[in-house]
């Protein structure tokens, strides 16, 4: 994987984990909305972090889909899971939410079986339709 691939998967973290805090900081400032009042949904959704936080996971959908065209999903998904570090960190530190124990046990977990997932390819390799063909019809 080339310098600008590792780039992508690191925007898929950060992308994601910025706009998910944006939102949920924006969203305790607006409080509860509901479908069934859509003009307080969107009066939230006009509050700047959220707007700033939609933005970010606009981002993030954008470095997502671009490393679904080169890498599986099998890779891409784990390998963008490292996000869920800096989540966690953003959570604590800055929206000063409580991590449990637990919970950091687990980022911990899911942080070591990326490494296994990371070395292998990128994207598995499938024989090409004429191959695949030739073969399911057997030797002529």
């Amino acid at each position: 994987m080339n310098f600008r691939k590792y780039l992508i998967v690191a925007g898929v973290g950060l992308f994601a984990a910025s706009g998910d805090s944006l939102l949920s900081y924006g969203m305790k400032q607006a409080g509860n909305v509901s479908l069934h009042n859509i003009p307080g949904l969107l009066l939230a959704a006009i509050n700047p972090p959220v707007a700033l936080g939609i933005l970010f996971l606009l981002g993030f959908f954008a470095c997502y889909t671009t490393a679904l065209s080169w890498a599986d999903l099998t890779y891409v998904l784990p390998a963008s899971s490292l996000g869920i570090v800096l989540l966690a960190l953003i959570a604590r530190f800055a929206l000063h939410e409580h991590v449990s124990i637990t919970r950091w046990l687990g980022i911990a977990l899911v942080s070591s079986a990326v490494g296994f997932v990371t070395r292998g390819p990128e994207l598995t390799r499938h024989p090409t339709q004429t191959n695949a063909s030739a073969a399911a019809a057997g030797p002529s």
